[in-house]
C-alpha cells in the first residue's frame, strides 16, 4: 500500500469522526427523544388499561348503556352471547389458594385456574429477598381454543376450586441436609400428598379442569388438564388446545459482566433427542416440529420446566433477552400442542419442576435434565461428571466449610497428576543438562531457516543419544488442562458455592471485591478481586519458575506469550466465579512448592553423567525402524553408511 493510499484511509478516517461528533444529538434533542419514548409507552399502557377496562365491564352485572343502567339479566345475555357456555365464569373475585411443602409455595389464582407465582423456601436472592421464581403480574398461563365459534382464552376466566380450603400444606418426616428433593429418600420415608383441582365450567356438569398436586419433599407439581363433556362445547375440528405459558424472569443474582445473562434462555428436549436450547444471553425463537419431552426456561441457578408424561406434539418457544433491565433476565414464552380427541372425558398428564440446577437432584428423573448444568464441551464434561462432581459431593458430607472443601479438592488433584508431574520436571532437567550442546548445534547451523531442517535432526539425534524425551514435559500438561478447562464450567454455575462465604468472598459462586472502581475498565470491570489478583501473582511466579533452564531460542516469542497469558486471565477471569480463581490461585501455590521440592530431591549432576553414559551406548533401533531397513534391503536399496 502506498502513501496515498494511507493517507486516503486515514482522510476517510477523521471525516467519519468528525461528521459523527457534529451530528450527534444535542442534550435537548435527547431529552425530547426520551419524553416522546416515554408518551408512546403512556399511550400504550393506556390503550392496555382500556382493553382490560373494557373486558372487565362486560364481567359487572351492572353497566351504563347511554347513561342508563342495565338490568342483570341484560349483562348475563351480553356474556352469553360474548363467551357462550362460558359466560357464568366471566365474572368472579380473584382469590387466591397455596399449595405448600417443606421446599416451596405455589400460589394459585382462580382468575385463569393458573400458577401465579412460585417461591423456593430454601433459598434468598442476592441481596436477601424471598426467591420468587415467577411472579403473577408477570406471567401468562392457560388454554386457548375455539368454543361455539368463540376464542377463549382460559386466563380470563375465573375457575371453580375443588377446595374452599385457601392453603393446602402437605408434611412428612424430616428431611437430612442434602436429602432435599431426593426421590429415593421420599420413597424410603413418604410423606403427605395433596392435590387442588380449579374447573372452568361450561354448565351442565362440563368443566376443564387444571389439576394439581404437590408431594412432601418435591421440587415436582403434577399437572394434570381434564375435560368433561367438552365434546359438545371444544370445536370439533380441533386436534389440539393450545397451552400458552409466558414468564418474566426476575433476576436472582448480583448483576455482573459473566452472571446469569450468560446462563439465561430457553432449553428443550426432543423425544428421543440430547437437550437443545436458544443461544444464552440473546433474544431468539424456535418451532419445536417434532415430539419434544420437556420445555425448560432456565436461569443461572433455577429452572422452570414443564415436562410431559409422554409428549407434547409441537410447540414455539421465544425469548426476549433483557441485558439492560435492572429487574428481569428476560422473557420467556412458550406455545405448546396439547392434544386433545374430542371424547366425552379427556385426561392429559405433566408436571412441572421448580427448583435448583442441581446436578444430581436433575439426574434423578432420568430425563437428560442434568445438562441444564453447563459442565462445558464433550471433552470436558466427562472431567466434571465422573471426577469432579462425585469428589465435591463427598467432601461436602462431612465439611461444611467450602473454602477447605476447594482446597482439599485441589490437593486430590494435584495427587493424581503428581507422578506425572515428577516425569515432566525431570524430563526439564535432562534438557536442562543438554542447554550447552544445544546451544553448540544452534551456533553450527545458524539462525536462519535455510538449514532448519539440519538442525532440527541435529537436535533430534542428540536426544535420542542421549535419551532423553522432548516431549516429557507435556504429559502433565494434557492430564491438566482438561482439569482447568472443567473448573472453569464447575464453578460459576455450582449452585453449592451461591452465598457461601470465604475469607473476604461473600459468594464464591461469583466475583469477590476489595475494591469498587469509580470507573469502568473495559474488558476488567469496575471492582478489582483479590483472588484474582493472587491467582496472577502466583501463575506468574510458578512460569518464571517452569521456564528457567528451558530453552527459549527453539521456540521464539514462546517466553513472552508465556507471561502475556496471566495477564489476560486476569482481566478475564476478575469477573468470575470466586471460588475458580481461589482454585486457580492454591494450584498454583502446590505448583510452586512442588518444584522447590523437585530441585531438592532431583541431582542434576547424577543426570548429567547419566546422559554421557547414555550417549557411548549404541542407539538401539525401534521395531519400526528395522522393518524398514529390512524393506530396504529385500529390495536392494543400499542403506546409507553412518
Amino acid at each position: 500500500m502506498d502513501r496515498n493510499s494511507i493517507v486516503g484511509i486515514v482522510l476517510i478516517f477523521l471525516i467519519l469522526i468528525g461528521f459523527s461528533y457534529l451530528n450527534r444529538p444535542s442534550k435537548e434533542q435527547i431529552a425530547a427523544a426520551k419524553r416522546t419514548r416515554d408518551s408512546i409507552e403512556q399511550v400504550e399502557a393506556a390503550k392496555q388499561r382500556e382493553a382490560e377496562i373494557a373486558r372487565d365491564a362486560v364481567s359487572d352485572s351492572l353497566q351504563l348503556a347511554g347513561g342508563v343502567a342495565v338490568s342483570d339479566s341484560a349483562a348475563a345475555e351480553q356474556r352469553k352471547e360474548l363467551y357462550g357456555a362460558f359466560a357464568d365464569a366471566a365474572s368472579g373475585v380473584e382469590t387466591f389458594y397455596t399449595l405448600e411443602n417443606n421446599l416451596m409455595k405455589v400460589v394459585v389464582s382462580n382468575k385463569g385456574g393458573r400458577i401465579y407465582s412460585v417461591e423456593l423456601k430454601g433459598y434468598k436472592t442476592y441481596d436477601g429477598r424471598p426467591l420468587i421464581l415467577f411472579d403473577g403480574d408477570k406471567n401468562e398461563f392457560g388454554m386457548n381454543f375455539f368454543a361455539q365459534n368463540r376464542s377463549i382464552q382460559t386466563e380470563n376466566f375465573y375457575f371453580v376450586p375443588s377446595s374452599e380450603e385457601k392453603s393446602l400444606m402437605v408434611s412428612g418426616p424430616s428431611v437430612k441436609k442434602g436429602k432435599e428433593g431426593n426421590e429415593k429418600f421420599n420413597e424410603e420415608s413418604k410423606g403427605e400428598s395433596k392435590s387442588l383441582g380449579m374447573r372452568l365450567m361450561a354448565g351442565d356438569g362440563k368443566y376443564l379442569e387444571y389439576k394439581y398436586t404437590i408431594t412432601h419433599n418435591s421440587y415436582l407439581i403434577g399437572f394434570e388438564v381434564n375435560t368433561v363433556g367438552m365434546n359438545n362445547v371444544i370445536a370439533a375440528n380441533s386436534n389440539y388446545l393450545n397451552f400458552t405459558w409466558a414468564i418474566s424472569v426476575p433476576r436472582q443474582e448480583r448483576k455482573s459482566q459473566y452472571g446469569e445473562n450468560r446462563y439465561t434462555t430457553i432449553y428443550y428436549k426432543y423425544l428421543e433427542e440430547d437437550p437443545e436450547k436458544l443461544s444464552p444471553g440473546k433474544s431468539g425463537d424456535e418451532r419445536l416440529t417434532t415430539k419434544t419431552k420437556w420445555v425448560s426456561f432456565k436461569q443461572l441457578f433455577f429452572s422452570s420446566t414443564l415436562i410431559a408424561d409422554e409428549a407434547f406434539p409441537n410447540a414455539e418457544i421465544k425469548s426476549e433477552a433483557l441485558p439492560d433491565d435492572p429487574k428481569y433476565l428476560a422473557n420467556f414464552s412458550a406455545d405448546i400442542a396439547v392434544p386433545y380427541e374430542a371424547k366425552a372425558s379427556e385426561s392429559y398428564k405433566m408436571k412441572f419442576y421448580f427448583g435448583p440446577n442441581h446436578y444430581n437432584t436433575l439426574k434423578q428423573y432420568d430425563l437428560s435434565m442434568e445438562r441444564l448444568v453447563n459442565l462445558g464441551y464433550a471433552i470436558v464434561r466427562p472431567v466434571n461428571k465422573y471426577l469432579i462432581i462425585p469428589t465435591f459431593n463427598f467432601l461436602r458430607k462431612y465439611i461444611d466449610n467450602f473454602g477447605i472443601i476447594i482446597l482439599l479438592l485441589t490437593i486430590f488433584i494435584k495427587l493424581i497428576i503428581f507422578p506425572f508431574t515428577y516425569k515432566s520436571y525431570l524430563s526439564q532437567a535432562k534438557m536442562k543438562a543438554l542447554k550447552p550442546e544445544i546451544d553448540e548445534i544452534n551456533a553450527k547451523y545458524g539462525p536462519g531457516q535455510d538449514k532448519a531442517m539440519e538442525k532440527q535432526q541435529a537436535t533430534m539425534n542428540l536426544y535420542k543419544k542421549a535419551g532423553v524425551n522432548p516431549m516429557g514435559g507435556c504429559l502433565p500438561l494434557l492430564f491438566q488442562m482438561p482439569v482447568l478447562f472443567a473448573m472453569f464450567f464447575f464453578f460459576p454455575t455450582s449452585i453449592e458455592l451461591r452465598q457461601e462465604s470465604f475469607l473476604w468472598a461473600h459468594d464464591l459462586s461469583t466475583y469477590d471485591s476489595i475494591l469498587n472502581l469509580p470507573f469502568t475498565i473495559p474488558f476488567y470491570g469496575d471492582h478489582v478481586s483479590l483472588f484474582c489478583l493472587l491467582m496472577t501473582i502466583t501463575t506468574i511466579i510458578s512460569t518464571h519458575l517452569n521456564s528457567q533452564g528451558q530453552n527459549s531460542q527453539a521456540m521464539p516469542g514462546m517466553k513472552t506469550m508465556m507471561y502475556i497469558m496471566p495477564i489476560m486471565f486476569l482481566f478475564i477471569l476478575n469477573s468470575y466465579s470466586a471460588g475458580l480463581s481461589y482454585y486457580y490461585f492454591l494450584a498454583n501455590v502446590i505448583t510452586i512448592g512442588q518444584v522447590y521440592i523437585f530441585r531438592k530431591l532431583i541431582d542434576e549432576d547424577k543426570i548429567r553423567a547419566q546422559i554421557a553414559i547414555n550417549k557411548k551406548k549404541p542407539v538401539k533401533k525401534s521395531s519400526f525402524q528395522q522393518r524398514l531397513e529390512q524393506m530396504a534391503k529385500e529390495r536392494g536399496v543400499q542403506m546409507p553408511k553412518k
